[in-house]
């Protein structure tokens, strides 16, 4: 596969003739704007799923109950994608791709016919992993599974079962909480966002559950839900008037299955957003956000799932399929919650070996934490929790062209950190 670029000239790639974005989120919406930006006035096309307009979604977990209406993108980027593209085609979903071998672009399959294009762009999200067993237990991805999940919380105290404790779970739990429902999270590991954080730091977040009021069960696993609670590998009956899975969402690619080489359901990508093949990149196949697994100079192999990827990936790519000089810039993967009355931001990407070093003291108030590769090696994470200044600090840090050294000696924040 290819090596990515750290030129800050970009890749030698033939503007488009026609473009078609596949999906309406927030990473399609950014692909239309960033071609319109930088000077493109060829045919856009899009298909995207849902039949409502875009809007972003972290909103859905964080305002939950204060905010019934989408954050729709024309609000809150003054994105106005009917506006950009010359056609936009809503509520219509794609059911399959074919490459033809020679030829750029590709055709994509929907239930209304075959929608060629000459080069086609990738971004039709993610969506949350659902247990077939259960179907009556409720999940959050879109503005429909909100909606769901608010009519199952209204008209009273409820009894809200999360099973997972990760960001999405947490951000429910404190929401729900808070509007005076009774609320257990469920998580099979031995700490709460250990996916995102590893065991050590996520154990740091679980004393947030009970001063918030909700109820954590640790190391516990679900064997059956049902509309009236779940149930435990122990025997335990946990009562539910609500049952919500918070146990991660993977790519939208299952239309692709056949189409193109999938990786942990996602299609690979090189530093230009380019679909790799086994012969190299696609000519006129790109993915952009969730779908897409990035080739980085400064990590490897990056999943989709964060936000920044969505929202600045887009121009990153447009800007190299047009020949538009870019400035070698880098994506630094970014997450961003509001969970049980705490603020947290984590720039940069840990990796299973990585060591974190917390800055601060946990117990007493807002705190950080540095993941380095080795003793002496590179910083490659960071996040901070309740301290605004970090916030800023850990950006700077991670957003340079190479992975930073920092010397830790007598540090206590993110803020304070000298360069080596």
């Amino acid at each position: 596969m290819s090596s990515p670029t750290t030129s800050t000239t970009s890749p030698h790639v033939s503007p488009p003739g026609d473009v078609l974005v596949v999906g309406a989120g927030l990473a399609g919406a950014q692909t239309v704007a960033a071609l319109r930006a930088h000077g493109y006035d060829g045919v856009v096309r899009v298909l995207g799923a849902e039949d409502v307009p875009p809007y972003d979604r972290p909103p859905l977990s964080k305002h939950l109950l204060d905010r019934t209406e989408p954050a729709w993108l024309t609000d809150e980027l003054g994105l106005d994608l009917h506006g950009l593209a010359d056609e936009v085609r809503l509520g219509v979903a794609a059911r399959g791709l074919e490459v033809v071998p020679g030829r750029p672009g590709a055709v994509v399959r929907t239930d209304g016919g075959d929608v060629p294009a000459s080069c086609v762009v990738l971004a039709t999200g993610a969506h949350a992993v659902r247990v077939p067993a259960w179907p009556t237990a409720l999940t959050l991805h879109t503005a429909a599974d909100a909606d769901r999940l608010r009519a199952g919380l209204d008209g009273g105290p409820r009894r809200l079962v999360v099973v997972g404790a990760g960001w999405i779970g947490a951000e429910v739990a404190g929401v729900a909480a808070a509007a005076g429902h009774q609320v257990t999270v469920v998580e099979a590991q031995d700490a709460p966002l250990t996916t995102g954080l590893g065991a050590q730091v996520g154990a740091l977040t679980a004393p947030w559950y009970a001063d918030a009021g909700v109820d954590l069960r640790l190391g516990a696993t679900v064997t059956s839900a049902g509309p009236d609670g779940v149930r435990l590998a122990d025997g335990a009956h946990l009562p539910a008037d609500v049952v919500l899975v918070a146990v991660g969402a993977r790519p939208a690619t299952g239309w692709l299955a056949g189409a193109l080489p999938l990786t942990d359901g996602a299609v690979a990508v090189d530093a230009s957003y380019r679909v790799l093949g086994p012969a190299g990149p696609f000519e006129g196949l790109l993915a952009v956000g969730d779908v897409a697994r990035r080739r980085s100079a400064r990590y490897g192999w990056v999943p989709g799932g964060h936000w920044d990827e969505a929202l600045r990936g887009p121009d990153l790519m447009v800007r190299r399929l047009l020949g538009v000089d870019t400035d070698g810039g880098q994506i630094t993967p970014y997450v961003f919650s509001t969970q049980l009355g705490h603020d947290l931001a984590m720039f940069g990407l840990p990796g299973a070996d990585d060591r974190p070093t917390v800055l601060g003291d946990p117990a007493a108030g807002g705190w950080s934490v540095l993941w380095t590769r080795g003793p002496e090696g590179p910083v490659t994470a960071a996040l901070a929790v309740d301290r605004p200044r970090d916030v800023g600090a850990a950006r700077r840090l991670l957003g340079g062209a190479e992975l930073p050294h920092v010397r830790l000696d007598g540090v206590s924040s993110l803020a304070a950190l000298p360069r080596r």
